[in-house]
């Protein structure tokens, strides 16, 4: 299931921020306990995520107000569709990860184990700041999994709050019941990365299960505020197929409900998986209709060209509502209650989501932010 990281720690962490969700085993190790990996490290060691260590048999924060980069990014690229659309996101991670996916399609971050990775100091308020004047209405804890990072994520999210930006996350959602439930009460939305629905592809592919990323969905839909959309990269061969696509629906629709969006997106050779074709677009448009059809009212393709299948349509009377082109917003057939609710002008239907008013025009831009590294 993979290992702890077995080198020492290039500086001295005595001085590194506490970390929390750990308790000390019988012998000079201690067991990290935010993830179901539950590394067991001895003094320098770091966890397999890279940003947990055992520093003088106490949990200790690696990364801590370091990053690995922030850009601004159009909300859709997130993917988000169904939460305030059209608008910037500030996004930005640390370095390291809690999974060992072979696709991983952000490896130079989520697998790096150099500092030199995490090239940006920025403290909470800095980011909450940098938000707030570049207009962005939200901030992205994204390209390695916040919950590696959880309390930097928090504080983050607490110092956005305090100023009427929401959070963010992006996230595999491979983490303990306890840990999770302090994370999710800071998000606002998340997009859960639902790998396969097998046991084997999880196990094989990314040295994990399957169940703990289920309960995360479950949760946040049944018992939190959270606005959540899943993506489910199609990687041909490994986890494509009609029956794994069938089931995988089913149970969204048993234990999510309907109106949860999807998102079929297409796999690039990358990793340690570059022998793999890319998806084809009839891949995308095979598994759409299959979410259809079982009864997904919101089902959508990514990484490809293709304005049909990313736009929104009315799920009663089929009417496009809000026309996508590649993170660009086109159409626009919504009525707003002053509520965060939008519904369909033809018919009056409630949209699911999060909407405040007019879309936003960021449309496709990308801009990169740098901060100043304190004297």
């Amino acid at each position: 299931m993979g290992e702890p990281s077995l080198e020492a720690p290039p500086v001295d962490f005595g001085n590194a921020r506490p970390g929390r969700y750990w308790h000390a085993l019988d012998d000079d190790r201690i067991q990290c306990d935010v993830c179901p990996r539950y590394c067991k490290v001895r003094h320098g060691q770091r966890g397999l995520c890279y940003v947990r260590a055992n520093w003088n048999g106490q949990m200790v924060l690696t990364t801590d107000n370091r990053s690995s980069g922030f850009c601004i990014d159009p909300i859709e690229k997130k993917p988000l569709n169904h939460f305030l659309p059209g608008t910037p996101i500030l996004s930005f991670g640390t370095a390291g990860c809690n999974l060992t996916c072979k696709f991983c399609q952000n490896y130079d971050i989520s697998k790096a184990r150099e500092f030199d990775k995490l090239g940006q100091y920025a403290t909470p308020e800095m980011i909450a700041k940098a938000a707030e004047d570049t207009g962005c209405r939200s901030v992205a804890f994204t390209y390695n999994d916040p919950v590696i990072f959880m309390e930097y994520a928090i504080d983050v999210a607490e110092a956005c709050h305090e100023r009427g930006i929401k959070t963010v996350a992006v996230t595999a959602g491979y983490i303990c019941d306890e840990p999770r439930r302090e994370f999710y009460q800071h998000m606002d939305a998340a997009n859960v990365d639902l790998k396969a629905f097998t046991e084997d592809f999880y196990h094989s592919l990314c040295s994990a299960h399957l169940g703990p990323v289920k309960e995360t969905l479950v949760y946040l839909v049944k018992e939190t505020d959270v606005w959540v959309e899943i993506t489910d990269l199609l990687i041909p061969g490994h986890n494509d197929s009609d029956h794994e696509i069938e089931e995988m629906c089913t149970w969204i629709l048993e234990a999510l409900g309907p109106d949860v969006p999807l998102h079929f997106t297409a796999f690039h050779p990358d990793w340690k998986m570059r022998d793999i074709p890319k998806t084809p677009p009839e891949t995308l448009l095979r598994a759409r209709h299959i979410a259809k059809r079982a009864g997904v009212k919101y089902v959508y393709t990514g990484n490809i060209h293709h304005k049909e299948t990313g736009s929104t349509y009315c799920p009663d009377c089929n009417d496009l509502l809000i026309g996508r082109d590649w993170h660009e917003l086109s159409d626009w057939n919504l009525r707003f209650d002053g509520n965060y609710h939008a519904q369909c002008r033809g018919c009056g239907t409630q949209l699911a989501g999060v909407f405040d008013g007019p879309p936003g025009d960021w449309g496709r831009k990308r801009q990169s932010i740098r901060f100043k590294e304190p004297v």
